[in-house]
């Protein structure tokens, strides 16, 4: 069972990323031809078939507009895999999306101004759930912290956000 809330998209954001991105691109579905592809707005992996869509998403940047921080450079924008239509967004789960034992996952830290305040690499353990766990609390350990960012090691992309609880 997870302590902290992974966070998807929200469905606002993601009604105006599938029109136009965060790097003013068009968006352009597709169908996945093989699955897998990690799906922010739902926090899921893809399915063989379904429409889905590749597109520049700023995630920092849309949680500064309703905090009125100002991350400055640290405003950065990369790629993630959305559905092409509404899908109703993540269901009910007691796990971390994305969580398998051995994967490697880097958690970035932010301040109230949207600045990094320290991050760690962490190689999830045999119970993923426990390795994420264990990283927020040291995260969130620190007053200053009020957001962390969970991205992937080997494509560096923003795969889900966890807020100060």
């Amino acid at each position: 069972m997870t302590t902290y809330t992974a966070r998807a998209i929200p469905s606002a954001v993601l009604a105006r990323l599938r029109v136009t991105d965060d790097a003013g691109h068009a968006c352009v579905p597709f169908v996945a031809e093989e699955g897998g592809g990690p799906l922010r707005c739902c926090l899921r992996p893809a399915v063989a078939g379904e429409r889905i869509a590749l597109v520049s998403y700023a995630p920092l940047r849309r949680w500064a507009a309703g905090t009125g921080a100002e991350p400055g450079a640290y405003d950065e924008q990369g790629p993630v895999f959305v559905h092409a239509e509404e899908c109703g967004g993540p269901g009910p789960s007691e796990e971390y999306p994305f969580a398998r034992a051995g994967v490697l996952r880097t958690v970035r830290r932010y301040d109230a101004e949207g600045r990094i305040a320290g991050g760690r690499l962490l190689e999830l353990p045999e119970t993923p759930g426990e390795g994420f766990d264990r990283a927020f609390a040291e995260a969130f350990a620190d007053p200053e912290v009020v957001l962390v960012h969970v991205r992937a090691v080997e494509y560096g992309c923003f795969l889900f956000e966890v807020r100060r609880p």
